[in-house]
C-alpha cells in the first residue's frame, strides 16, 4: 500500500516539477463600509461635477483657448498671404513668435476656463468670470495646501 501511495503521487507530478508546499493563504478581512450618505445631493455633489457646471466650464474653455487657437491658425495662413503677396518683409521668427503666442494663450485659456466658471450650480457668474477665477483658485490653492500638510503628519 505504501507504493502505491508513492506512486500516485509521482504520476500526480510532471518530471522534475518541485513539490509544492500546500499553504492556505490568509484571508483578508473586508474593509469597513462607509456609513450611506444623507441625501442624493451630497453623494453627487462628492463623487462629479454637476451636469450644470461641467458645461458652464465647456463653453468658457471653449471660448477662452478656441479663440486664441483660431486666431494662432489664421495667422499662418495671413502670414502667408503677406509674404506671397509681397506687401510686407516679415522675417520667419515673427510668425513663428505671433503663432506660438497665440497657441499659448489657447492653453492658458484651458485653465482659466475652468477655474473662471462659477463652480456653484445656482450661479451663472459674469462673462469674464474674474472673481470667479480668484475664488476657484483659492479653494485649488488652500486644498494643495491642505493636502500637503496631511502627507507631512504621516
Amino acid at each position: 500500500m505504501a507504493s502505491e501511495s508513492k506512486s500516485t503521487e509521482k504520476k500526480e507530478r510532471l518530471p522534475f516539477e518541485p513539490r509544492q508546499n500546500k499553504r492556505k493563504t490568509p484571508k483578508i478581512a473586508p474593509s469597513p463600509v462607509p456609513p450611506p450618505l444623507k441625501n442624493r445631493s451630497e453623494e453627487t455633489s462628492l463623487k462629479a461635477i454637476p451636469q450644470v457646471v461641467s458645461q458652464r466650464m465647456a463653453k468658457r474653455m471653449a471660448v477662452f483657448c478656441g479663440l486664441p487657437t483660431a486666431l494662432g491658425i489664421a495667422s499662418f495662413f495671413g502670414f502667408y498671404w503677406i509674404i506671397s503677396h509681397d506687401l510686407l518683409e516679415i522675417p520667419s521668427y515673427v510668425a513663428m513668435l505671433v503663432s506660438l503666442s497665440l497657441f499659448g494663450l489657447g492653453f492658458i485659456g484651458l485653465s482659466y476656463g475652468i477655474f473662471s466658471a462659477s463652480w456653484d450650480e445656482d450661479r451663472v457668474g459674469d462673462w469674464l468670470g474674474w472673481q470667479e477665477f480668484q475664488a476657484n483658485f483659492g479653494r485649488t490653492i488652500a486644498a494643495w495646501r491642505s493636502g500637503k500638510k496631511e502627507v507631512e503628519e504621516k
